[in-house]
């Protein structure tokens, strides 16, 4: 199963790495950077190379839009939007961390949808007609949002539950999370996520 990570420049290193660290712990899983220039750099000036493009992240099982600095420039980019409009739920799990968020409004995915972002970009989804939550995470369907940097591994979490069983999530966040602390790491990861899992990939 394969997971795109869009991130741009300006990106914040914790949304896009963290999730890219955690969801390749996970066997059967790839997750990708994909941007839409050969390299990007971040909000603290880390430069890395993209491993895919924004047209195969739109085939990608997962997508999550990771957040930055220049989010706001990227939803005004008509090129970048154009390619993203392929973005389809109803063929894949779509997430979004912190400004990410506004991505999704954006595109018109979230109409529905209440929301998860950081402080500030609240603002911003607000005036784009969207719900924003004072939660770290949630999720309706295959939509799922986090605000906060690290509420990224609970998108990571959710991402692999989806995709892989709840099992996977938990063995997973066990591996990352701190010792002597990784019960209560895990527990709080599935204690945010699980409400928002349909009974299958608990199950699983």
């Amino acid at each position: 199963m394969h997971t795109a990570i869009l991130t741009f420049d300006g990106y914040n290193e914790l949304d896009s790495l963290i999730a890219l660290g955690v969801l390749n712990r996970v066997p059967g899983s790839r997750a990708s950077i994909a941007s839409p220039t050969p390299r990007v750099t971040s909000m603290n000036g880390v430069t890395i190379d993209a491993t895919i493009g924004l047209e195969e992240a739109c085939e990608a099982d997962a997508v999550i839009v990771g957040s930055g600095s220049k989010t706001r420039e990227v939803v005004e980019d008509p090129a970048i939007m154009s390619i993203l409009a392929r973005l389809d739920p109803a063929r894949q799990l779509l997430a979004a961390q912190c400004s990410g968020t506004l991505v999704l409004a954006k595109l018109g995915l979230l109409a529905d949808v209440p929301a998860c972002t950081d402080l500030t970009t609240k603002p911003w989804v607000l005036a784009a007609g969207v719900e924003v939550l004072n939660q770290p995470f949630f999720a309706r369907g295959p939509l799922a949002t986090a605000g906060g940097c690290l509420a990224s591994t609970y998108l990571a979490t959710w991402v692999i539950a989806r995709l892989h069983g709840l099992e996977a999530a938990e063995h997973a966040m066990h591996y990352v999370a701190p010792v002597g602390e990784k019960d209560e790491y895990v527990e709080r990861a599935l204690r945010n996520v699980t409400p928002y899992l349909e009974p299958a990939a608990i199950s699983a």
